[in-house]
């Protein structure tokens, strides 16, 4: 196929733009500016709220991956948050008229559910405008899928972690690239909210990538489909902070703040795209994503 990835400079999209490669995909990575991308991914220069910038194609997939994803900020602004991720979303499908398109979502549409592990068939409640912003922008998705002018599949992503190609996951207001900073020195300390017994769930990036590269064999022009992206297996915050300790040799210093309103356990139900698409996590067990994910942070560190 011909398939555009917008994002492709970022942690997930660069991933996922690797792995379209290696598949033999002719793959085209969408970039606001110069960055690097994997090789043999051309470099596409465009902004998704600039719809004259996007390539015209024909394309036969597109990966959308360009979004903001910090809960944190959303709060602060919603409205910068609804205009990268859904009018960012709706320009994308304009010029993805006759292809087939993977969405890439997030767990936060669910909000808070009691019940765990959470299925796709859970009604999404989202608690902050990020995750409010992902289930607008899936649903124009889904209904532009039915009119027949595009396949579509929704992604909804949990917790991603790992590197490939020797890049770490930039984003330290996440727990491991955190917890990995602080046992590099590069931070004093790692602030855990409450008792460290929240329980959540990683999948390495490569996992995550894996699944795009499936999903977009998956659906015909006028269908959609969501699935819940993930290992399945839940681990506290003080396991995790555990567990780097162990693979860095390093002390992780912790300051507990006070518990935050936050679910106290969010897994996922992925048993849709492991019997649909036959979808399997290889690389997600928790030592091996800190093992790499330490690698690509320390190389060069003497």
């Amino acid at each position: 196929m011909r398939v555009l990835v917008t994002g492709a400079a970022g942690y997930i999209g660069y991933a996922v733009a690797r792995r379209l490669v290696a598949a033999g995909h002719e793959v085209d990575g969408l970039t606001r500016r110069d960055a690097a991308l994997p090789d043999g991914v051309r470099p596409v220069r465009g902004d998704v709220l600039d719809p004259g910038s996007l390539p015209s194609g024909p394309y036969d997939g597109v990966c959308h991956l360009a979004a903001l994803t910090r809960v944190r900020e959303s709060f602060q602004e919603p409205l910068r948050f609804f205009t990268a991720n859904v009018q960012g979303t709706v320009n994308v499908l304009r010029a993805a008229e006759g292809a087939r398109v993977v969405f890439g979502s997030t767990a936060a549409v669910y909000g808070t559910p009691e019940r765990q592990p959470i299925p796709e068939t859970e009604a999404p409640a989202p608690s902050n405008p990020y995750g409010a912003s992902k289930l607008a922008a899936e649903q124009a998705v889904r209904y532009h899928a039915r009119t027949g002018a595009i396949g579509a599949v929704v992604l909804r992503t949990f917790n991603v972690a790992g590197s490939v190609d020797g890049r770490p996951d930039p984003d330290e207001t996440r727990l491991i690239p955190k917890a990995l900073a602080v046992a590099a020195g590069r931070a004093p300390r790692l602030e855990i909210n409450g008792d460290g017994r929240a329980v959540r769930e990683f999948l390495h990036v490569d996992d995550l990538a894996a699944a795009y590269a499936a999903a977009l064999e998956a659906v015909d022009l006028g269908e959609d489909r969501v699935y819940n992206v993930g290992s399945g297996a839940g681990t506290a915050v003080h396991e995790v902070v555990a567990a780097v300790q162990e693979v860095t040799g390093r002390p992780v210093p912790t300051l507990r703040r006070p518990p935050q309103p936050e679910p106290p356990v969010l897994v996922c139900d992925a048993a849709a795209i492991r019997a649909e698409l036959g979808w399997r996590p290889e690389r997600s067990a928790l030592p091996e994503i800190i093992r790499g994910s330490w690698a690509a942070l320390t190389r060069g560190d003497g």
